[in-house]
């Protein structure tokens, strides 16, 4: 048992088990409760399920916490990341550490088996570090310097910040290394942000030096002789700003690119003494995903790139937030946009991720903070284990009594009741995920990729041209997801790193840029035997957003037999047609690229305009492969009845539209998640007896009805 230093004053000097038995008596509901048994839980193979714990939050209510470990065996938790934001109570004065509370948290934790997510706790720095350290706040992009207060107010440059970061983590690997509840690190909170300080406006110029070597080159890449911007030294390059300059796109460009090499390195510096103490825990931080207003449609965050991120993390885990029964959309068209992330988180380093932070109800942030409707919970947990998460997890355990959280959702609301409906919710979710636990670590078997760049995401928000407001990269991309969703088809959201021999169908709408390694990587996919899709606003600017001569790669140009003459930009109420071969006609609109078919193959012209005949959608064979070029815009008729012609769906289930079956497998069984997204009763259609691992019932051949919010989750034999 560790020895207690506790940061409770009147509990300072007693031990873990003379500090039980000074706790109060448990309140009426919880006594005569029989405690689940003690016995070590083998994580391995469970799901895990619990969320952010802030015990220190409640060091002057010993009642509170004992509640929480009688609460957390009640919902069937079995894990919980702690210590995220306790920075202060971990080390309250400089130099001066207060482990005791956090010692007897992990002791109890472990007493019923339960796993710790030790955090590091550098997201909020505490205050007496700020003021006796004020090098370790932001500067703004307008050079301004960030008061105390908030989170995520920090320079990673900073090289107090970054000593005093590694020694109390350096302290938390030495004191926990050998703790049974210890299960992994979490590595701070949602990295984001950036500082303009005169210290990392340095490391931009150095990072930009060893990226360019000489300042010519750099001028040819940023293209500065527009506006006689022309940099003689890299001393005289700043980073971009409201006050400055913020109109030189492959400055603004490297920026982002350098903010993400930053944070990376940060984390990096963040891990080294974690790494050196306890080489053999993983290590997470917990990604984002924008799913919510005002961002309408599905995007990682943008703030990062988390394709390069994610090789520096041994398990993926993301952020998921989705605001169920708003009234701007389905809940069908919001599942899809759940999807389309947790595709892309799993994508990452294709095997399962867990979902770090999500709410049992409400949040606090979104415009409108409503309440998940009975059957949701279960149902959007569901949905992430169907597309590859191994853990449902939520911010927050308990709700904060005061401060900006105060309202937002948590397990254990402020009446301190397990009797509530959202409690019991959870309660539901934690028995189902014990007895379906089988299904941890299955895999995805996508053969379908589709291609998001957060880089083309950048540029294509500084590009002035096109529509100047929305050149809706991600709304194209979700429009091309949905066919795959609702045909319930597996596919993968994949970065350009990614290897794309795997796969038989590769999808890049709107490639933007296209550096010289991608387009290398696309040809080979082609010529291998592949079959690629692309679209109008392709391959027209290198990696320093330097416009290709002709306004349209070579590379593209070989790999689909067309050149791209112009983009026609439209109007919203303006229309035009794309006229197949059959005579079936499809709506265009928005953007129409004209093109000449040089050497490929024309399967639908315009139908209207000064481009009226010429190409719209054509298909040249390249190499052993295929490769498919829609030069407009189009409604989703178009791309159904496109895909439906490269893709079949062959899973033994069929389904009502808003009900989305998924697939998970592994060696010995395949798991069917079928999952009614709609406020109605629907039919499924199963074609052999299957087992339901929720009831452990046989499922017979034939139809089968879903009530609304329902859910199945069938097995077979692979």
């Amino acid at each position: 048992m560790y020895r207690i230093y506790s940061a409770h004053r009147a509990l300072r000097r007693m031990d873990a088990a003379e500090w039980k038995g000074a706790l109060p008596p448990l309140t009426r509901e919880f006594e005569g409760e029989a405690l689940i048994e003690t016995e070590e839980l083998h994580m391995q193979n469970r799901l895990l399920h619990g969320g952010d714990y802030n015990p220190d939050q409640w060091l002057n209510n010993p009642k509170i916490l004992a509640d929480d470990i009688q609460l957390m065996q009640k919902v069937k938790a079995n894990a919980f990341s702690v210590g995220i934001f306790a920075w202060s109570a971990l080390e309250p004065e400089e130099g001066v550490f207060e482990f005791g509370w956090l010692d007897k948290i992990m002791d109890d934790i472990a007493s019923f088996g339960g796993k710790v997510i030790l955090a590091t706790p550098s997201a909020a720095r505490p205050n007496w570090m700020a003021q006796k350290y004020p090098e370790v706040l932001r500067v703004n992009a307008r050079r301004e310097k960030m008061l105390f207060g908030g989170r995520h107010n920090h320079c990673f440059s900073s090289p107090i910040y970054r000593e005093k970061t590694a020694l109390i983590n350096r302290k938390l690997a030495e004191r926990y290394k050998n703790h049974n509840a210890l299960l992994m690190w979490h590595i701070s909170n949602e990295f984001g942000g950036e500082c303009h300080c005169a210290l990392c406006r340095e490391n931009f110029r150095q990072w930009l030096e060893i990226k360019y070597k000489h300042i010519s080159t750099l001028n040819d890449a940023y293209w500065t002789a527009f506006w006689s911007h022309k940099y003689n030294d890299f001393s005289q390059v700043e980073p971009p700003s409201p006050i400055g300059e913020d109109g030189v796109h492959g400055l603004t460009l490297d920026w982002r690119r350098f903010v993400s090499d930053q944070t990376i390195d940060f984390y990096r510096s963040e891990i080294a003494p974690i790494k050196e103490i306890t080489p053999d825990i993983p290590i997470t931080t917990n990604f984002m995903g924008e799913i919510a207003p005002p961002h309408i449609y599905p995007h990682p965050f943008a703030g990062l790139d988390y394709a390069k991120f994610a090789k520096e993390v041994d398990v993926i885990s993301w952020d998921a937030y989705p605001p169920w029964h708003n009234d701007f959309e389905t809940t069908e068209f919001l599942a899809s946009k759940l999807a389309f992330l947790n595709d892309y988180f799993r994508a990452l380093k294709g095997k399962p991720f867990l979902i770090l932070e999500s709410t049992p109800s409400a949040v606090n942030w979104h415009p409108i903070n409503k309440a998940k409707r009975p059957g949701m919970h279960l149902l959007s947990a569901i949905a992430c284990l169907a597309h590859g998460a191994d853990a449902i997890m939520y911010f927050q355990w308990r709700k904060s009594r005061g401060s900006s959280e105060k309202f937002h959702g948590a397990v254990v609301d402020h009446d301190n009741s397990p009797n509530n409906r959202v409690f019991k919710d959870v309660q539901q979710l934690g028995e189902i995920l014990e007895k379906i636990s089988e299904i941890k670590d299955s895999k995805t078997p996508a053969k379908i990729a589709l291609l998001y760049d957060v880089e083309i995401f950048w540029v294509l928000d500084d590009v002035q041209g096109f529509n100047r407001n929305d050149k809706k990269y991600t709304e194209t991309l979700l429009k091309h997801y949905r066919v795959f969703w609702g045909r319930n088809i597996p596919i993968d959201v994949v970065t350009k790193d990614k290897d794309l021999s795997s796969y038989d169908l590769v999808i890049a709408p709107m490639v933007y840029m296209l550096d010289e390694a991608f387009s290398l990587s696309l040809r080979s996919y082609v010529e291998g035997g592949g079959t690629l899709v692309s679209t109008y606003v392709s391959g027209i600017v290198n990696e320093t957003d330097l416009v290709y001569p002709g306004a349209f790669s070579p590379t593209l140009r070989e790999i689909f037999g067309i050149n791209v003459l112009e983009t026609d930009t439209l109007y919203p109420t303006d229309r035009n047609g794309i006229i197949l071969e059959s005579g079936k006609e499809y709506a265009a609109f928005d953007y129409c690229a004209v093109i000449e078919a040089e050497k490929s193959e024309v399967l639908g012209t315009y139908k209207d305009d000064f481009y009226k005949g010429s190409p719209a959608f054509t298909c040249n064979h390249f190499g052993n492969g295929r490769a498919y070029f829609i030069a407009a815009r189009t409604d989703s008729d178009f791309l159904e009845d496109f895909y439906a012609t490269l893709v079949q769906n062959e899973i033994p289930i069929t389904a009502s539209r808003g009900v989305s079956v998924q697939i998970r497998q592994n060696d010995m069984f395949k798991y069917y998640f079928v999952m009614n997204f709609t406020e109605e009763e629907k039919e499924v259609t199963i074609q052999q007896d299957m087992e339901d691992i929720i009831t452990q019932q046989t499922i017979a051949a034939g139809k089968h009805s879903v009530k609304p919010y329902g859910v199945f989750i069938l097995k077979t034999r692979s």
